[in-house]
């Protein structure tokens, strides 16, 4: 057995194949977590540290392809690997469309699939481990919770569509971000059809809530005629 020091989630709601590849990646030495439902499999993949995703895609509660989705918009470099009985060519593509980094056909070989993780991972930057807590004057916005929280004991909920947002931009610090590339990437819509205002008033209700809204507002800058961009704390 060899310690890889690496944690993987693995969502899967038969019991039988879910212990099978929690004894397999614990015999390799890997560190695992559980999850049997879509929305506990989503939970845990933002809340808990892990490096790699073992995703079923018919899960109760919801379905793989959500999960995938919602995971993949707020940690987009977090691998994650499809397991499923769905062997069509569509489900396929659109599980690699919508950002998984392998696809396994069940039945599988645990060989095989152990070294797809392997694999993944070695492909993986070393910044997978992604914090879903992104610190702003004053408190932090917690990703996973949906919520903002202030040191002052303040509570606000975030909306999916402002935790997308704010998520976006904090892992683009470096650079201002159109608002026609926030609409493909958040709202996946092509920006010749939506009118650009949806993402102002996103920003605008968003600063609300982080208590951004001074004259000059430090956590979403804004660049003229580029932009957003995530300033930070101050």
């Amino acid at each position: 057995m060899t310690e890889h020091h690496a944690t993987v989630l693995v969502v899967e709601d038969d019991p039988a194949i879910r212990m099978g590849l929690v004894d397999a990646l614990g015999f390799e030495g890997y560190g695992v977590i559980q999850a049997d439902t879509a929305p506990a499999g989503r939970d845990a993949a933002l809340r808990d540290r892990c490096d790699c995703v073992l995703l079923d895609l018919m899960l109760p509660g919801g379905d793989g392809f959500s999960v995938l989705s919602e995971v993949r918009r707020l940690k987009p470099r977090l691998p994650i690997i499809i397991l499923t009985a769905r062997g069509r060519e569509a489900d396929r593509v659109r599980g690699l469309r919508l950002g998984a980094d392998d696809y396994v056909v069940k039945p599988f070989s645990v060989r095989e699939l152990l070294a797809r993780v392997e694999a993944v991972m070695r492909r993986a930057p070393p910044t997978a481990r992604e914090s879903t807590k992104i610190t702003i004057p004053g408190g932090h916005a917690d990703l996973a919770r949906r919520e903002v929280v202030f040191d002052d004991g303040e509570l606000t909920e975030l909306a999916e569509r402002e935790v997308a947002l704010l998520a976006y931009l904090a892992q683009h610090p470096d650079r201002a971000v159109g608002r026609d590339e926030l609409l493909e990437k958040i709202w996946r819509v092509n920006p010749e059809r939506t009118q650009t205002r949806t993402v102002d008033m996103h920003v605008a209700r968003l600063r609300e809530k982080l208590r951004d809204t001074t004259r000059t507002p430090s956590v979403i800058v804004t660049v003229r005629g580029k932009g957003y961009k995530f300033g930070g704390p101050a």
